[in-house]
């Protein structure tokens, strides 16, 4: 497991994605990607954050990118997450962890005294060409979709 950094070309990855299909990276060549990894689906942060991505989902389509939301949650969660509260944004389910694990975001949580290992809020939008152009690690909710934006608008 090692820390992607700005810079680097992304891991490839290969995982089932909500609408029916597997994405790998190669799949979205040509295009930005906005790779953002959470917790749980039906938590309350990440709620607040795939509503946000969701909101934003045409204004990130038109600056040529897609959204891959990803957790350790199967494919069945996130349907029930994505219909009750009408989310727009794919979810990737990443049950073995191994994309947490390439992207450096499967770490050892403590809550409450419980240490458990677990998926860090964090994001990462990568250029059409495959390389790492920014990261946002321990990700606070509040305005972060938005700053993702901003971020993929700066690189065009």
């Amino acid at each position: 497991m090692n820390d992607v950094k700005e810079g680097e070309k992304a891991p490839n990855f290969s995982m089932p994605v909500s609408d029916g299909r597997t994405v790998s990276l190669a799949d979205v060549k040509g295009k930005s990607l906005v790779l953002y990894f959470y917790p749980k689906d039906n938590t309350k942060g990440c709620t607040v954050e795939a509503i946000a991505f969701s909101a934003l989902a045409d204004e990130f389509a038109s600056a040529g990118a897609i959204i891959i939301g990803v957790s350790s949650d199967t494919l069945e969660s996130h349907a029930r997450f994505e219909k009750k509260h009408d989310l727009t944004v794919l979810l990737g389910s990443d049950e073995d962890h191994a994309v947490a694990q390439a992207y450096g975001v499967w770490k050892e949580k403590n809550m409450y005294g419980r240490k458990f290992m677990g998926i860090e809020r964090s994001t990462f939008l990568i250029a059409p060409d495959g390389t790492v152009r920014r990261v946002w690690r321990k990700v606070k909710v509040d305005g972060h979709a938005e700053a993702v934006l901003a971020a993929l608008r700066d690189e065009a």
